[in-house]
């Protein structure tokens, strides 16, 4: 097997799904709904797959590529391309996941779904993000309430007097 071949599946996020059921339109589908994720289907045999898994020294999962095979490949963050197959699956009930093959490690279909749930990689940033931030904003706070309470303090005693409460440098 060409060296470009095997690397078809160490190099990439891969999800193996049947489609055995999968009209041509369905299939053209497909790929259009795949493309702004940077994904694309592809139809493989399954010895060819199973030599290039064999060959990047991944675990033998023979028992799991039987009937109709395609896969799906992308470099990008595969939780949107695993929520695309698994909607696209839900809406026609064809393409049923079969495995996935992500950073050398074999996901089951039951995993890639858990998976498909879970928000993009966009998101959880900005989650975390927003996570590390919130204690520093809290420092702030605490670090400026002596002077605001003082503040505060002097406005109101100036209020009380009769005084508009002046600003001083």
């Amino acid at each position: 097997m060409r060296p470009e071949k095997a690397s078809i599946v160490s190099d990439l996020a891969v999800l193996v799904t049947d489609y055995q059921r999968m009209k041509v339109d369905q299939f053209g589908d497909l790929r259009n709904r795949l493309a702004p994720a940077g994904a694309e289907v592809r139809v493989v045999k399954n010895s060819f797959l199973k030599r290039a898994m064999s060959d990047s020294g991944l675990p033998d999962v023979a028992d799991k590529l039987s009937g109709q095979t395609a896969i799906v490949m992308g470099q990008k963050d595969v939780a949107p391309v695993a929520k695309i197959l698994k909607t696209f699956a839900a809406e026609f009930k064809v393409a049923a996941l079969k495995i996935g093959v992500i950073d050398k490690s074999i996901l089951s279909a039951q995993e890639i779904e858990a998976l498909a749930d879970l928000p993009s990689r966009e998101v959880l940033l900005a989650q975390l993000l927003g996570l590390l931030m919130s204690p520093a904003t809290k420092l702030v706070r605490l670090l400026n309430e002596p002077g605001a309470s003082l503040a505060r303090l002097l406005n109101a005693k100036a209020q009380k007097e009769g005084k508009p409460a002046e600003a001083s440098a």
